[in-house]
């Protein structure tokens, strides 16, 4: 019996100890990311969803500046400049543009997807692996909320550089989205206008351009 709990309370401590490793991990990187002005990440997008015979892969890019962000995927681009969502779909020359509420945001989104983790999930070490040479450290995120969508995501940091190399993030509904950083570049010359939506432009290049209330 002795032995049991002695067991019983090793294991507790190491629990605990691996929890606050990856809490550690995790403010690193936070406070990293916080100390750039800004961050430009090439990247590939994998959805699978076995049960329904989906595999889907794309690439693309995207810019962020503090909350602000430009995103380029799927022959589309997202805005965000701090106010309000510019989604912009070329093929059909149009432009929705939609409010931002941050407390009706509960969306993994670019500004977010570097620091989302701080809040609203329960951290553990996962493991380790070897790519190309770098260590890729997984950290696993189980979310507080029992209700939430998201099953758990796995985070692959970078040891070295302490930058987010992979998300996976599994549904409670079985898909899984993961995103792999081909290229993660810090401080670039951007333009100033980039994160400013022009809509003289799109008004005279003939785009329909849709408010959402």
């Amino acid at each position: 019996m002795k032995r049991a709990v002695i067991l019983v309370m090793a294991i507790c401590f190491a629990s605990l100890a691996q929890a606050q490793s990856a809490k550690s991990l995790l403010s690193e990187v936070s406070t990293k990311v916080k100390n750039y002005d800004n961050i430009v990440i090439n990247f590939k997008w994998n959805l699978n969803n076995e049960k329904e015979g989906v595999n889907q892969d794309t690439r693309g890019d995207v810019s962020i500046k503090g909350e602000q962000y430009v995103l380029n995927m799927l022959g589309s681009t997202r805005m965000f400049d701090g106010n309000n969502i510019y989604t912009i779909v070329p093929e059909d020359e149009e432009v929705t543009i939609s409010g931002y509420n941050a407390q009706d945001d509960k969306e993994i989104t670019p500004s977010k997807l570097l620091t989302f983790y701080e809040k609203g999930y329960v951290s553990e070490m996962d493991i380790v692996q070897n790519v190309k040479g770098r260590k890729i450290q997984f950290v696993k995120l189980s979310p507080i909320d029992s209700k939430a969508e998201i099953k758990n995501i796995l985070l692959g940091i970078d040891v070295q550089t302490k930058h987010i190399y992979k998300l996976i993030q599994t549904d409670a509904n079985g898909t899984k989205y993961t995103l792999t950083v081909n290229s993660f570049k810090t401080n670039q010359p951007l333009s100033e206008t980039l994160f400013t939506f022009d809509k003289a432009k799109f008004e005279k290049d003939g785009y329909y351009i849709n408010k959402l209330d």
